[in-house]
């Protein structure tokens, strides 16, 4: 009661006082090629980042200048008439001695980290926030910022993360310095193992707060990105929770390029070690946040020069799935838009109880949109929403809402905004600005996979990465929190990455926090669960509005009703009105565009009654199905993002042509569900192709035993003769589920020169 009592009386204190308004936008403008400038730049940033967040741990009382365009539109919302912050002063400070002398009440010192050493500068931060100090980089030559505050007397080094006769610390040798524990072999790791003995264990930290950022590494690399994506501003909030601060790979088979002596897979590890430290200090009864996100432009991909073999979306996942075997979820600021300044400011921002949506539908709602008819049946249309993404990041939410919500078409098509409601930790302004400002077609539902990005397929047992017992209690108590806040029931799209989809266990907890439905990546194409309605996400549109408006028509054959659901990133309101023009252009008005909320309930209603649904299909008593441009006889093919095929002529001759790519373009087909359901196992395929140019082509099948990409094992070769042959694969273990992109049962590609197809065929 004392903590709460000096708390409520600083906060009170801080209502009254001027806010300090610091400008570090001429950091950005600084030539970083020169590493003197460049070093300064990094100890200007990382300290103001640490005072800010010491600063405004109680209440808001620094607020930066960094990303001018994102910073002055929230400061004018917060000070504008109404806002949360009319009429409170505010100050500007000019200078870094003026930002020290005006808050000397926030810190007692300094934590001096060793360049040499990188990580040590996610160790200063940690500590920073920990022992209320400031992150000083040691640097002995002259006008650097050490000299000018530790070697000057004007900050005590509390704590140095160097060696007393200021050699590194941490050498990989022997035991980690100040305990017991053995060397990892790792500098670095062993800079992590010494933070958990002497911090995490100690009950120093918050063991609910970590950040994901990268190290002093930077000072390196920074040319593999902007000024910005250094990410020190993003240092604030975590500082200001006592969370800990790291940069560690996530892959067992390789050595990172910012600590190549290291044994294969030490970061992993160290990481690993790291979560199970954190979550033995609440024994499980919780959550772990950490903002943040893998560096991929710098480290542990193979993307440019960050030195890694395993690709970007691989390396999100991998990082995702061993997260989630710790109770931990992303607030995942990814680099491009990863740069935020002011959340230690913003999580003031005071939030009701509950945001409350507009009423949601029923059944008794959608028969009066002339959605059911009277007997209850689902009109016989086909129904598409989009899910707007990805919104799991406050540092994308905060860069991107000014200019979503501004734009002129918002309104016009319903939307259905996925905002991970666990932003509001961070950004709790921009969420209910949001809100605030909706349209009547602006809804809200939970974005990946709800009140944090994780895999919750790894939430229940078994948990490869931790060996722990379900967490899946943990997460629901987690979401369901948020979701009552927020007036969300809906989440719009549940991550399984790596991991498995979710267990009966998972179905049963979304069902209670989410009642009123789940989109996902490994779940049946549609269905109901203990109330709660399901769909399998469709997949993602390509950018060109024709394009995505020809993606979703493909997805829908046959009468109707059909429901779809597709993610789009970071398109405003404009995109989404120039997508639904093509669909009435392309689909004739048989498409309709809906909500989720909508679109689930229609799921509900349709997969609640399927007695009222009963129409054979024609195809299930033929002997084959096939297909060719602009006919299709229980077979059809489906324009994807990874397929963009072309329709056109090839010596009189109309065809379907697959550009050569890499990674490769592919040919997707669905298969009648009747028919597949009456092959028993076993089906031979007949593709008629022009025989020419080189390489080979081959095509792989949802498969009974080895899952949805089953390789044919008889890949054909051509000969170049220019003559139309058919080549034939005969499959006996076929499953014809729906499994692949855009629920396509088997799909061809081509390794070698395009690939021109005139007809498909599949017989019993």
């Amino acid at each position: 009661m004392a903590t709460l009592a000096l708390v409520q009386a600083l906060s009170a204190v801080a209502a009254d006082e001027t806010i300090a308004r610091y400008d570090l936008t001429p950091t950005l403008a600084a030539d970083l090629s020169d590493p003197t400038r460049r070093r300064a730049v990094w100890d200007e940033v990382h300290l103001v980042a640490a005072l800010q967040g010491l600063a405004n741990r109680h209440a808001p009382r620094l607020y930066l200048r960094y990303n001018a365009e994102a910073d002055d539109f929230w400061w004018a919302r917060m000070t504008e008439p109404g806002g949360w912050l009319e009429g409170r002063q505010a100050r500007a400070v000019e200078g870094l001695d003026a930002l020290l002398e005006r808050f000397a009440d926030c810190y007692s010192g300094a934590v001096v980290w060793d360049e040499r050493v990188p990580a040590t500068s996610n160790l200063a931060s940690t500590i920073a926030g920990c022992d209320s100090l400031l992150p000083i980089r040691f640097d002995e030559t002259a006008d650097s910022l050490y000299q000018r505050l530790v070697g000057a007397g004007r900050l005590q080094p509390v704590v140095r993360l160097l060696a007393d006769d200021s050699g590194p610390l941490f050498t990989g040798q022997g035991t980690v310095p100040g305990t017991a524990v053995a060397s990892s072999g790792s500098a670095k790791c062993d800079a992590y193992l010494w933070l958990m003995e002497h911090y995490v264990k100690a009950g120093k930290t918050d063991p609910h707060r970590m950040g994901y950022y990268l190290d002093g590494y930077w000072l390196t690399c920074w040319a593999s990105g902007g000024p910005a994506t250094h990410t020190l501003t993003n240092h604030d909030y975590v500082i200001a929770h006592r969370g800990v601060l790291f940069d560690l790979n996530v892959w067992d088979d390789e050595t990172p390029i910012d600590d190549r002596g290291q044994p294969p897979g030490t970061d992993a590890a160290t990481l690993r070690a790291l979560l199970r430290c954190l979550y033995d200090q609440f024994n499980g009864k919780g959550t772990i946040q950490v903002a943040g996100f893998v560096p991929w432009a710098y480290k542990y991909t193979r993307f440019g020069s960050a030195g890694g073999t395993h690709a970007e979306v691989p390396t999100e996942w991998r990082y995702a799935e061993i997260l989630s075997c710790f109770n931990a979820y992303m607030d995942a600021d990814a680099l491009g838009l990863s740069a935020m300044a002011n959340a230690s400011f913003y999580q003031h921002y005071p939030l009701p109880e509950r945001l409350p949506q507009r009423p949601k539908p029923t059944a008794e709602s959608l028969r009066a949109r002339g959605l059911l008819d009277a007997d209850g049946r689902v009109v016989p249309r086909w129904y598409v929403a989009h899910y707007v993404g990805d919104y799991d990041s406050a540092a994308w939410l905060y860069q991107c809402l000014p200019g979503m919500w501004a734009d002129p078409a918002r309104g016009k098509v319903p939307l259905s905004w996925a905002f991970n409601p666990n932003l509001a930790e961070r950004f709790p302004l921009g969420m209910a600005w949001a809100r605030q400002h909706a349209t009547e077609a602006d809804w809200f539902v939970a974005g990946d996979s709800g009140a944090g990005y994780l895999n919750p397929g790894y939430l229940s047992e078994p948990r490869p990465h931790s060996g722990l017992p379900s967490g899946m209690a943990a997460w629901e108590e987690h979401c369901a929190r948020f979701y009552r806040q927020w007036d969300l029931s809906v989440t719009g799209f549940v991550i399984d990455g790596f991991a498995r989809g979710l267990t009966t266990e998972g179905l049963d907890a979304y069902a209670r926090f989410s009642p009123d439905g789940i989109v996902a990546q490994q779940i049946g194409a549609a269905g109901v669960h203990n109330g709660m309605p399901y769909l399998k996400m469709a997949g993602d549109l390509p950018g060109d509005p024709a394009d995505a408006a020809r993606q979703i028509v493909s997805r829908f054959h046959g009468p109707g009703p059909q429901f779809a659901v597709f993610r789009s990133i970071l398109q405003p309101p404009s995109w989404y009105l120039r997508v639904t023009e093509r669909l009435d252009e392309v689909a004739q008005g048989n498409v309709v565009t809906v909500d989720l909320y909508t679109l689930l309930g229609l799921v509900r209603e349709r997969e609640s009654h399927p007695e009222l649904y009963e129409t054979p299909s024609a195809y299930s008593s033929a002997t084959a199905v096939a297909a060719a441009p602009g006919q299709e006889l229980g077979l059809w093919p489906l324009w994807w993002d990874d397929g963009p095929f072309v329709v056109g002529d090839v010596d009189g001759v109309t065809c379907w042509r697959l550009p050569t790519h890499v990674p490769p373009y592919y040919l997707y087909f669905d298969v009648d569900d009747g028919f597949a359901d009456s092959l028993r196992g076993t089906a031979t395929i007949e593709v008629e192709y022009l025989d020419r140019g080189a390489g080979r082509f081959d095509l792989q099948y949802d498969s009974a035993e080895s899952g949805a990409y089953c390789g044919s094992g008889a890949p054909v070769a051509r000969q170049g003769t220019g003559a139309w042959r058919t080549a034939v694969f005969a499959l006996d273990d076929v499953r014809f589920a729906g499994a692949q992109n855009a629920g396509a049962d088997f799909r061809l590609f081509s390794a070698g020169d395009d690939l021109v197809v005139r007809r498909v065929r599949v017989a019993r």
